[in-house]
């Protein structure tokens, strides 16, 4: 029989049962592929993260990250999630986590032994126009969007579409089937200033909405920077999974200029809600 133990946190929170979670397997060098798919469908989070031996020198751990369907190059919360599980035990005020697009550094911030903030730096986006624009609109149930709808990857590729208000952030019922036909995830927001709303869905991905997204929090701020919205270099708070009763608040910023983006960081917080074990013969 073997075990492997498994931590749960929910982040981009500061609070228990909000936020995003996330299921941890601290320790996966003896895991197959197959299995951890099937752990993650287990666990049916929309992703899981499995810790295993770096490859790099340049990383302390390395990470592999799955939703239910399928696995991820790369993601936000399992990002900083994974940073706030290991870096305790690690005494780490910067981890460096390994992942297929690239070694990520998360930043962490304490209160005495309590990490109570990180911020992650994220590879930077690429963008492109989104081709299939009225039949996503469509979907979602409006009839126009206030920018240029795009697409924007960072590992994970998400369409950035805004709306006119958050109220209508708030208010939309998208056609699950119609949205999945169009096969690339969602990202809905409005707001001004410093102070946006974001709903996220990806139904081809078995998440019909995630409640915080880390991994589209980045090119947000990228987005609205290269649209005016907000200046290059301003951080912006950003409110997500309310409607799905897991309220969740992320941090982004984007630096330099369209032309040359030097980075682009997202934060939060999270906590650890639980630990278990699973015996597989």
């Amino acid at each position: 029989m073997r075990k492997f133990r498994y931590v749960v946190c929910d982040v981009f929170t500061d609070v228990p049962l909000a936020g995003n979670q996330l299921a941890v397997f601290t320790d996966a060098r003896d895991l197959d592929e197959l299995t951890m798919r099937a752990l993650a469908r287990e666990m049916n989070f929309s992703e899981t993260v499995f810790v295993l031996p770096p490859t790099s020198p340049d990383a302390e751990v390395r990470i592999r990250i799955f939703t239910p369907a399928v696995e991820l190059p790369f993601a936000g919360h399992p990002i900083l999630g994974s940073a706030f599980v290991l870096a305790g035990p690690l005494q780490k005020i910067v981890i460096r986590l390994e992942t297929a697009a690239g070694i990520v550094p998360v930043e962490l911030e304490r209160e005495g032994p309590q990490i109570v903030f990180g911020w992650m730096e994220q590879p930077i986006p690429t963008w492109e126009p989104f081709e299939r624009e009225a039949e996503l609109l469509a979907a979602l149930g409006v009839e126009r969007a206030a920018l240029p709808v795009e697409t924007y990857t960072n590992g994970p590729t998400h369409v950035h579409v805004e709306l006119e208000s958050p109220e209508v952030v708030a208010s939309l019922r998208p056609n699950m089937a119609s949205l999945a036909a169009v096969d690339t995830p969602a990202v809905c927001h409005a707001g001004a200033e410093g102070s946006w709303k974001m709903r996220m869905f990806a139904p081809a991905y078995d998440v019909p909405e995630d409640p915080a997204t880390g991994s589209a929090a980045g090119p947000l701020a990228v987005h609205l920077a290269r649209h005016a919205r907000i200046a290059f270099g301003d951080q912006i708070e950003i409110s997500q999974g309310v409607e799905i009763g897991r309220p969740s608040t992320l941090y982004a910023q984007a630096d330099g200029t369209a032309e040359r983006l030097e980075r682009v960081r997202v934060g939060g917080s999270a906590v650890v809600v639980a630990r278990g074990e699973f015996t597989l013969r």
